[in-house]
């Protein structure tokens, strides 16, 4: 199995979404799949011109030719594809968004119904289950609610929404004490989707629980 994570944050590896990323890839890794950490910002990755050439006349394959060559061959034969991201006004980043635009050579022209919804056909079968993990240096979670109106379209397997993000990547002994269970969390919902196909109900609770308290967290950033 393929795991490969598309974090698009512009820290990279100094981020929080990285942070949340490197935990969930140690559990898949332990359950033996294979896996990949993609930083968006080391890509070069044009943004989609709109031409639709890649449905017409070179289906399946964009007229640029930049980096995602390679992205959406990694992209293709991953089995759980992981949207990384932390909130940038109230959504995933440029970076990610960019990515996910030039996703469109996995498209069809042709016009698809489900319940009322419509939406292009997929122009290969989609073997990818998805999993979103994203940040937020706010607490609460009314910051997430456009990120998971979008992330919808793709119906995630897992969706990791973490408030308080800041934690994440403090040296504070006092949020790393915080951070390293839920972390470990990460890492065991890694394990268990791949080992299992599913996220226990106890891990899945647990991944929700607070970090601290919101006003602990406001006086934490000294912004209150």
């Amino acid at each position: 199995m393929n795991v490969t994570v598309f974090n698009g944050s512009p820290a990279g590896k100094a981020s929080a979404t990285h942070a949340m990323a490197e935990a969930f890839l140690r559990g898949a890794a332990a359950a033996g799949a294979e896996t990949h950490n993609v930083f968006l910002d080391d890509c070069a990755v044009g943004q989609c011109r709109g031409c639709f050439a890649c449905w017409f006349s070179t289906p399946g394959r964009c007229v640029l030719r930049d980096d995602m060559d390679r992205l959406l061959a990694l992209y293709r034969q991953s089995d759980i594809v992981v949207f990384g991201t932390p909130v940038y006004t109230w959504n995933m980043t440029a970076l990610l968004k960019n990515f996910v635009d030039r996703l469109a050579p996995l498209k069809s022209p042709r016009i698809a119904e489900r319940d009322g919804d419509f939406d292009l056909e997929d122009a290969e079968p989609k073997i990818q289950r998805f999993v979103v993990l994203s940040n937020c240096g706010f607490p609460g979670e009314n910051n997430f609610a456009v990120l998971r109106a979008a992330m919808a379209c793709c119906n995630p397997t897992l969706e990791v929404y973490r408030n308080c993000g800041k934690l994440l990547t403090s040296a504070n002994p006092q949020a790393v004490a915080l951070v390293k269970p839920w972390l470990e969390t990460v890492e065991r919902a890694g394990r268990e989707l791949v080992a299992e196909g599913a996220v226990a109900d106890d891990t899945a609770e647990a991944l929700e629980a607070p970090l601290m308290d919101t006003a602990d967290y406001v006086a934490f950033l000294g912004m209150g």
